[in-house]
């Protein structure tokens, strides 16, 4: 690894970490030559699979789009970032378990409802009520009752 403040190729490793649930190796570094210090993170790169959309269409998998609709959801609701963070690589995980190259929109819409109904049974219904497209107060009410089951 290059030193960022004197680009010499000579550096080591002072300390290793796991962060990040263990997703991510945090790396102390000193130069040989200038010794300042930095830090490195390594993490995987994994390839997830493509989203074929219900109009057929196939798109890349966009974790931002993924956690936007999560936090949507979470709004105002009791909820801590590390919590949404560890769902959202519950799901991610799930979806490369798979093995598929490409997976329904359908199935990850699936996974979230699952994760916010063990987050938070206020943001499961408000998902569910777009995600299932809702027309009436009495679904609402179906799913309410299905979930105090």
């Amino acid at each position: 690894m290059h030193c960022p403040f004197c680009n010499a190729d000579d550096t080591k490793v002072i300390d290793s970490r796991l962060v990040a649930d263990g997703h991510q190796v945090r790396r102390r570094r000193e130069c040989l030559v200038c010794h300042e210090r930095f830090t490195t993170f390594e993490m995987a790169e994994l390839v997830m699979p493509r989203v074929i959309k219900s109009n057929g269409v196939r798109e890349p998998f966009n974790e931002d789009k993924l956690r936007n609709g999560i936090q949507r959801a979470l709004e105002k609701r009791p909820v801590s970032t590390e919590l949404i963070e560890q769902s959202i690589n519950r799901i991610k995980s799930n979806l490369r378990a798979t093995g598929e190259r490409e997976i329904m929109s359908k199935i990850i819409g699936n996974l979230v409802m699952e994760e916010l109904k063990l987050l938070d049974k206020v943001a499961y219904i408000r998902f569910a009520s777009v995600y299932r497209s809702f027309e009436d107060i009495r679904e609402f009410g179906e799913e309410i009752a299905r979930l105090e089951k």
